[in-house]
C-alpha cells in the first residue's frame, strides 16, 4: 500500500541525520491530526508518523559484543523526529518509532499511539504485510487503562486551554485573540473524551464520529465554559461505563510480546536460537579473537 514517504523524503536529502537502517525498514506510515479526525480544512501541513523495525544490532546489542549492565552501553533507538520539511509544495512533521518502543506505547494505552492504530484506511500512506499484522491485531493492545490514560490526556489539555499567555506572534496567540481561548486544545479535549467512551462501550474506535462536533469547536461555537462542562459531565459518566466495559482490566502482555516477536521474525528469520551471529570488521575481529582465547586454554 502506497511508497514510504520516509524513503521519498531520506532520498531526496530531506532528512538529514535520520539512521540508515529506518528507509528500508519502514513498516507503517500514517497521516494523524486533524487529517484522522476529518477536521481539517485546506491542507498544507502532514503530520507523518511511522514505525520502524531497527536493524539488529539495535534490536540484540550482544550481537555487537555489548554485554547488558557491563561497560559502556550502546544507546538504543527509541524516536526520531524532524518538523516543518518542505518538499514538492507541502510542509511534512515527521516522527518514526521503533517497533519495540510503538508496542510499549500502545500496551500502555498512549492516545497518540492507539489513535495511530485506528486511523482510517484513506490516512495509511504505506504499509508493508507487518503493518497490516499490527493493523489487524490492533484490538490486542485496548484495556481498561485506555479510561486513565485518555482522560489523563484530556485534562493536561484543558490545562493548557487556561493558560491565557502564549508567546506572542504564535498560533496559540492567535487563536485566544480570535476566540478568548484556544479552541484547538478545546476541540482535542472532547476529542479524547469521546475516542475513550468509544473503546469503553464498544472495544472499538472510529476517530471521525465526531467530527461535526470537533469542527463546530474548532469554529468557535463552544465557549471554554461549555467545553470544561462537557469534561465534567462526561467524565461523571464514563466513570460508570469503566465498570461496565467488557474491556480487559489490563493488557494480556504476553499476547503482545507474541505478535511483536512474531513481527521480528518475519523481517528477521526465526529468533529462537542462541547462537550469536556476528558480522562486520570489528564484530569478525571480536570472533577471531574468541577463538585464538578458545585455543590457548585447551
Amino acid at each position: 500500500m502506497g511508497s514510504s514517504i520516509v524513503k521519498e523524503l531520506y532520498d531526496a536529502g530531506k532528512l538529514p541525520g535520520l539512521p540508515k537502517f529506518i528507509p528500508t525498514n519502514m513498516v507503517m506510515e500514517v497521516v494523524t491530526g486533524s487529517v484522522a479526525y476529518g477536521v481539517s480544512g485546506k491542507v498544507s501541513d502532514w503530520d507523518i508518523v511511522g514505525v520502524c523495525i531497527p536493524s539488529k544490532i539495535e534490536l540484540f546489542p550482544h550481537l555487537a559484543g555489548v554485554v547488558q549492565g557491563f561497560g559502556k552501553q550502546k544507546k538504543r533507538f527509541s524516536t526520531w523526529q524532524k518538523h516543518h520539511i518542505n518538499y514538492k509544495e507541502k510542509e511534512y512533521d515527521i516522527t518514526v518509532y521503533s517497533i519495540v518502543d510503538f508496542f510499549n506505547l500502545c500496551m500502555q494505552c498512549n492516545p497518540n499511539m492507539i489513535d495511530i492504530c485506528f486511523v482510517p484506511d484513506n490516512c495509511i500512506l504505506h504499509s508493508t504485510q507487518l503493518g497490516n499484522l499490527i493493523r489487524e491485531n490492533r484490538h490486542l493492545f485496548l484495556s481498561k487503562k485506555c479510561w486513565q490514560t485518555f482522560k489523563g490526556y484530556a485534562y493536561s489539555m484543558q490545562k493548557k486551554m487556561e493558560n491565557k499567555n502564549p508567546e506572542e506572534g504564535s498560533k496559540r496567540d492567535k487563536l485566544i485573540e480570535q476566540f478568548g481561548f484556544d479552541v484547538k486544545y478545546g476541540y482535542h479535549i472532547v476529542r479524547l473524551m469521546g475516542e475513550v467512551e468509544q473503546l469503553l462501550a464498544t472495544g472499538d474506535m472510529n476517530l471521525q464520529l465526531d467530527r461535526e462536533r470537533l469542527k463546530a469547536i474548532r469554529r468557535g461555537d463552544w465557549t471554554m465554559d461549555q467545553i470544561k462542562q462537557f469534561f465534567t459531565d462526561k467524565e461523571r459518566d464514563l466513570e460508570v461505563l469503566y465498570n461496565s466495559s467488557t474491556l480487559p482490566y489490563s493488557p494480556n502482555e504476553a499476547k503482545i510480546k507474541a505478535l511483536l516477536i512474531q513481527c521480528l521474525e518475519l523481517h528477521y528469520g526465526d529468533l529462537s536460537s542462541n547462537e550469536i551471529v556476528i558480522t562486520g570488521k570489528a564484530e569478525e575481529a571480536l570472533r577471531q579473537i574468541e577463538e585464538i582465547c578458545a585455543k590457548v586454554n585447551k
